[in-house]
């Protein structure tokens, strides 16, 4: 699927996002064409999904950090479709992940502070359907942060 070109381009832009295909093309001695050629297809393969940006959520405030272990009441068919639909409403969701076992989703909440991680749990967890139980766990540290992969 990928080979040791792609895998060297992969390895620079983990590295360094900003860089441009002309760049990327520099660091792997290839021509811009090239590469831009070999990021497309990697594109079109799903490799790449996109380019995104870090936001460091406690510069802008929000230093409230909460992982939802979520409990369904599944025994209605939709539930976790009702769950996920009105979830994705909510603007401090940050993260939703589904799971096979006692869990079956979690929730990444970030706040301003703990008044206002109050008031979005009461008026925007605790109001989403089909809720059996859950567990709040407070972040305390990020201890790794890391998407890249070993290419």
């Amino acid at each position: 699927m990928l080979d040791d070109m792609d895998r060297r381009l992969l390895r620079y832009w983990q590295a360094d996002p900003s860089l441009t295909p002309g760049e990327l093309a520099d660091h792997c001695n290839m021509t811009p064409g090239k590469a831009a050629r070999r990021i497309a297809r990697m594109q079109e393969d799903g490799v790449l999904q996109g380019v995104s940006a870090v936001i460091d959520w406690a510069a802008l405030g929000y230093t409230v950090e909460v992982s939802l272990r979520i409990t369904l009441d599944k025994t209605q068919s939709s539930a976790f479709d009702d769950f996920l639909t009105q979830a994705r409403t909510v603007p401090e969701v940050t993260e939703i992940q589904t799971f096979l076992g006692r869990v079956d989703v979690r929730l990444n909440v970030i706040a301003r502070d703990m008044t206002h991680y109050q008031q979005v749990y009461r008026a925007g967890i605790l109001t989403l359907p089909h809720i059996a139980d859950i567990e709040a766990l407070m972040q305390v540290a990020r201890i790794k942060a890391q998407e890249a992969l070993p290419l």
